[in-house]
């Protein structure tokens, strides 16, 4: 099996014959999948005409080399969301030549019924069974032979995680490519009593559809209703035609629930051949943890402690190592270069030593603050309890007037708001996505989470972490507060309701944990190497032109134009820079305050200089606001993106820099009166 992806020019080259698509249900396991048969690890553009991502690897077959194309995860093939339109415009349209259907031994039932679906647009398919491992630890025995038999398909049992089975996938479907008289699926067939009504209507539609489209296809999937195939239909054929096929479809109404019948019969008697069940009314340890996990009273203390462990572990592990990267590598290598640089001018080696060194080296300096705080959440991530997070959060979201779905990308927006605002795409009520779009910004990011476990040990020592965890439930009171405000003024409406299933827990692999942790520092490295330098070059430029000092820069003029409400909230005018330049990633305070507080000082980092030039009221504002305040430059453009203008983006922006300038002054002078400033 090849990994690397074929040159892209050269007349050497051999071009791929046909494609292989891979398709499941989300949180299967299809990332890892590709992963682990491409090697590639990304997105790398959308399908066309689309905001869904797609993306596509190489694999070799028989020594060519096969595009592997990852089709987005959909639970059915019903055009009701863009997802489905689009897998199934390509299996009809593209036709690959294989299609890698892989699906779930915890919970076949439905898979099988998504598999129904594809079955009936493509006959070569390859099941890959995942989480064999899973299955086995809850009890549940899935018969790989007796699954094939059912289906009439090649099974080949997986655990994706491991990359257990990889190697047989690839040789079965190179198997299927050889002799495709391997596939002879059985796929469900409508009930008897509208038999003869699909076959009818097929009749009616069969000279006006044009190819690839079968017939029988578009009629059953006009029995169901699906509306993209009836506005296919209605183009198709002349008006009288059309009157006289939409007048059969309301005679057989209750045909679509023939159609959906058959198939949970088909699935039932695969289910029954196959699979081996715990008996009844023994309980897992999913019940048992999920009695605690999910409680109304002891889920949110369990996510308040859990919480509460990773901060506190991010803190005592990764602080020391912060440091020792300061002192061993960020200050030697600014010392050497403003060495190297002595006869250059003056304003080079300021640049290069005080900009770009010490600027881009104190945000580097907490990637093992990320590195933990990844690890930790990654951990829960893969055991499956961030989904019941996200149930917890639904009743909150129900609170201020969202629908259920709205958890699932606000609780994305842990990781990266802009994942947030893009995850917003599964709300189907544009109401209740643009007010999601809006509270999105205010979930605390790994960006401000690192910025707040950064300063807050400085500022407050030992008090860190209540510090923090107060700072994080303001975060929360105030999208309560501001999504229940929005909810009964702007956006006014009802929410619907919030079906989820939750995964079964299952034990945390280290490698798909520390592939995420690679992929987001990769990703923070890479803003460090681009956004953040050429911020922190301009950050510089700022504090040192036109001079002569830092005192009589342009961004010390602007800082000062805006010093009298900066003193509503105890900031100096170097504290509001740094606020004004976390909207290019919120990252980039950590290195303006590098830069603004380490000009004139001598190897004197953050840590030492801070204290006593801020004092505790003033940094808890300082903090307080960095959690509030407006978006950073990427997810303003994705709410542009989603929102298809920048009369959103500037709701936001407006919105956020109001309700963090006023939670600032009222921090600032809550400290006051509990005796918190006049330390600086």
């Amino acid at each position: 099996m090849a990994v690397s992806e074929p040159a892209r020019s050269g007349a050497a080259e051999e071009p791929a014959t046909a494609e292989i698509a891979l398709l499941g249900q989300p949180n299967v396991g299809k990332s890892t999948v590709f992963n682990t048969l491409t090697g590639l690890r990304q997105h790398i553009g959308n399908w066309p005409g689309k905001t869904v991502g797609r993306k596509e690897g190489w694999i070799e077959l028989e020594g060519r080399q096969q595009r592997l194309v990852d089709l987005p995860g959909t639970y059915s093939l019903t055009a009701g969301s863009e997802e489905e339109r689009i897998v199934r415009d390509y299996l009809q349209h593209q036709q690959p030549e294989v299609v890698v259907f892989l699906a779930d031994a915890v919970a076949l039932e439905r898979s099988l019924y998504l598999l129904s679906e594809v079955l009936a647009l493509h006959k070569r398919v390859v099941v890959g069974l995942n989480r064999m491992d899973v299955a086995r630890r809850h009890g549940i025995h899935v018969d790989p032979q007796a699954l094939a038999q059912a289906l009439g398909l090649p099974v080949v049992t997986l655990i994706a995680r491991d990359a257990t089975g990889i190697t047989e996938l690839l040789a079965s479907v190179e198997a299927l490519r050889r002799e495709p008289q391997r596939c002879q699926p059985s796929p469900p067939q409508v009930r008897a009593r509208s038999a003869a009504a699909l076959e009818r209507i097929a009749e009616r539609i069969r000279p006006a559809a044009p190819a690839p489209y079968d017939p029988r296809w578009l009629a059953q999937k006009l029995l169901e209703g699906d509306p993209q195939v009836r506005d296919w239909a209605e183009e198709w054929l002349s008006p009288a035609e059309w009157e006289a096929l939409d007048h059969e479809l309301h005679h057989h109404e209750e045909a679509v629930l023939d159609i959906l019948g058959a198939r949970c019969d088909w699935v039932q008697s695969v289910v029954q051949a196959a699979v081996e069940r715990p008996r009844a009314g023994q309980a897992s340890w999913t019940d048992r943890l999920d009695r605690v996990a999910t409680h109304s009273v002891g889920g949110p203390a369990l996510l308040l402690a859990l919480l509460a462990g990773v901060l506190g572990l991010t803190f005592q592990i990764a602080l020391p190592l912060q440091g020792w990267l300061d002192a061993t590598v960020v200050q030697p290598a600014a010392a050497g270069v403003e060495a190297l640089l002595a006869p250059a001018p003056g304003w080079l080696s300021g640049l290069v030593v005080d900009g770009l060194i010490t600027g881009v080296g104190t945000v580097l300096t907490f990637l093992p603050i990320l590195a933990i705080f990844f690890t930790l959440m990654g951990l829960l991530e893969d055991s499956g309890y961030l989904a019941r997070v996200a149930l917890l959060l639904d009743r909150f979201m129900h609170a201020v007037g969202l629908h259920g779905k709205s958890a699932l990308p606000l609780t994305l927006g842990l990781g990266c708001n802009v994942v947030s605002v893009v995850g917003t795409r599964i709300i189907e009520s544009r109401r209740e996505r643009l007010l999601t779009i809006l509270l999105a910004p205010l979930v605390p990011c790994s960006a401000r989470l690192a910025v707040l476990a950064v300063l807050a040990p400085i500022f407050f020592g030992d008090w860190a972490l209540p510090v923090t965890l107060g700072l994080i439930g303001l975060n929360l009171a105030v999208l309560g507060g501001l999504g229940l405000l929005l909810h009964r003024t702007a956006f006014r409406g009802e929410s619907s309701a919030f079906l989820m299933e939750l995964p079964l827990y299952q034990r945390p692999h280290l490698r798909t944990t520390m592939y995420h942790v690679y992929a987001h520092l990769k990703e923070f490295v890479r803003k460090a190497g681009t956004v953040i330098v050429v911020a922190a070059a301009a950050i510089w430029a700022l504090s040192a032109f036109p001079g002569p000092g830092i005192e009589n820069s342009a961004l010390a003029q602007l800082g000062h134009g805006l010093a009298p409400l900066g003193d509503l909230m105890g900031l100096d005018w170097r504290l509001i820079a740094a606020l004004l330049s976390s909207f290019v990633a919120k990252e980039v305070a950590i290195s303006t305050l590098g830069i603004l507080y380490g000009l004139g000082e001598e190897a004197q980092g953050l840590a030492a200089t801070l204290p006593s030039v801020v004092d505790p009221a003033s940094g808890l504002a300082f903090l307080a606001v960095t959690m509030l305040f407006i978006p950073c430059m990427a997810t303003v453009a994705a709410i542009r993106q989603e929102t298809g203008g920048w009369r959103w983006p500037a709701v936001s922006v407006a919105l956020l820099l109001g309700v963090s300038v006023l939670s600032g002054i009222a921090v600032y002078q809550g400290a006051l009166l509990l005796g918190l400033g006049g330390g600086a």
